[in-house]
């Protein structure tokens, strides 16, 4: 099985699977010398974990980390960072009466018929808890970066039909880890809540959308022509589960706008007026915030009968059954962050190389 690392100079391979002994990764590329705060490692990590409001799925894990490798004495040494999470609070049997059937809209099937072999245990690798490993190395990489003096904001910008109007200017942003749902505006905040929580007693699920913002970056971050930063992170934020769309600057609604509507016309100090790029023109940072948008699907497992198909091809009907988030947007936040923070480091260091 290919495709489990991401990351060129800064590299991060995962392991693991929802319900084995744990997960955990290698981060290759970490420079030496960082201090490592392990307590903000546990913070970000709590801000994806399960169980932690009546919003998310219920399943209780304390996500403690464990290093293995690469820090010595409270420093990173610069040598392979090696780290594992284990698993306390499995239920496989929740998943027992799935091992012979295909979920509609899960990677089930097309895991089967690629090796031949499933792991229905919560679907095992592809797993949404895989992605404990990305918050992990993304704690490192703003551990480096926040001293370059770059910075990560994701909030929750949309659940189903209830759309955040406001730009991240015209917001409080610290309000975001203020309620259940991560949204900075507090109103909408609650909305959203009483939503999620009504579409939840239907056995149903909803989708959402997060919105991060980079500030800080230097000029000169991205590889054209193929490894442009916009292009970077548009695989980071597409490699995550339920992601079914990224857009950056103004995005689909450039599409509606004349060029000299759309233009950044240039300050005196090489600064921008409006910021339509979205901090990258050409594929390199031009020193302005970067700003992206990440569509989410509703969740695929329903708390409610849907009929589909078992190995055999027989047409069956299915029930979802043990701990499920009705809406994956308010964790996810974190992981947005996190892989926006990976890309922006290998980048970073990637630049570093010209100097």
């Amino acid at each position: 099985m290919a495709g489990n690392s991401i990351g060129t100079l800064f590299k991060l391979t995962s392991f693991g699977e929802s319900h084995g002994e744990g997960l955990g990764g290698i981060i290759d590329g970490m420079p030496s010398g960082v201090a490592v705060d392990l307590d903000f490692v546990q913070e970000e990590l709590d801000r994806r974990k399960p169980g932690q409001s009546a919003i998310v799925t219920q399943r209780k894990e304390g996500d403690r980390i464990e290093i293995l490798s690469g820090v010595f004495e409270g420093k990173t040494t610069g040598t392979p960072l090696a780290f594992l999470i284990r698993n306390e609070n499995q239920k496989s049997k929740d998943y027992s009466h799935i091992k012979d059937t295909y979920r509609p809209s899960h990677a089930d099937y097309t895991y089967d018929q690629k090796y031949g072999i499933r792991d229905y245990r919560g679907g095992g690798r592809s797993s949404a808890r895989e992605t404990v490993a990305r918050v992990v190395a993304g704690a490192f990489a703003k551990m480096y970066l926040r001293q370059q003096g770059i910075n990560f904001s994701a909030f929750v910008c949309q659940i189903g039909h209830l759309k955040l109007e406001k730009s991240y200017q015209e917001l409080d942003l610290s309000l975001t880890e203020t309620n259940n749902v991560r949204c900075p505006d507090l109103d909408l905040a609650a909305e959203m809540e009483s939503y999620v929580k009504d579409v939840r007693k239907e056995g149903n699920t909803v989708g959402g959308a997060i919105q991060c913002v980079i500030q800080g970056l230097p000029t000169g971050l991205g590889e054209p022509v193929f490894d442009k930063l916009h292009a970077d992170l548009g695989k980071a934020m597409l490699s995550i589960n339920a992601v079914k769309g990224f857009e950056y600057g103004s995005g689909f609604e450039a599409i509606s706008m004349k060029g000299s509507e759309h233009n950044d016309a240039f300050n005196t100090d090489f600064s921008t007026q409006s910021n339509y790029s979205g901090g990258i023109q050409g594929g390199i940072s031009n020193g302005e915030d970067i700003y992206f948008k990440v569509a989410f699907k509703p969740v695929a497992t329903l708390m409610q009968k849907q009929t589909t198909v078992n190995a055999k091809g027989e047409a069956v009907e299915m029930e979802g059954k043990g701990r499920h988030d009705p809406c994956v947007v308010p964790r996810a936040v974190v992981i947005v962050e996190a892989m926006a923070a990976l890309t922006i480091m290998d980048h970073y260091l990637r630049a570093k190389s010209y100097q």
